[in-house]
């Protein structure tokens, strides 16, 4: 077996009133703080959902890191420290050799 770390994104049910400026901003920043994820190898993949019934759920990112090591990293997404995004960690399993994540295939577990 194998696992990735899976970071469910969800709106909270008080995220703070920003103006258009600054949502615009912390967007930019959380897209970039991802990137950089991406780059380092740590992160696999992300990406925002649509047509889910749950408005709540915003988005994905799947971490080819730990538990531990992959919530510090959702901790410190700019949209989760503005208030806009809630992280919610869990660890998925599966059969070794089912899912392959383009990039970086480090092995950081």
């Amino acid at each position: 077996m194998e696992s990735l770390t899976l970071i469910l994104l969800r709106r909270p049910a008080n995220p703070p009133d920003l103006s258009d400026d600054e949502s615009d901003a912390v967007q930019a920043a959380h897209l970039t703080f991802l990137d950089k994820l991406r780059t380092e190898g740590v992160m696999g993949a992300a990406g925002p959902f649509r047509e889910q019934t749950d408005e709540t759920l915003r988005g994905l990112c799947v971490y080819r890191v730990g538990l531990d090591e992959a919530r510090q990293h959702a901790a410190a997404d700019p949209a989760v420290q503005a208030g806009i995004l809630v992280a919610e960690p869990i660890t998925w399993w599966f059969r070794k050799g089912e899912i392959h994540l383009g990039g970086n295939m480090t092995d950081k577990l």
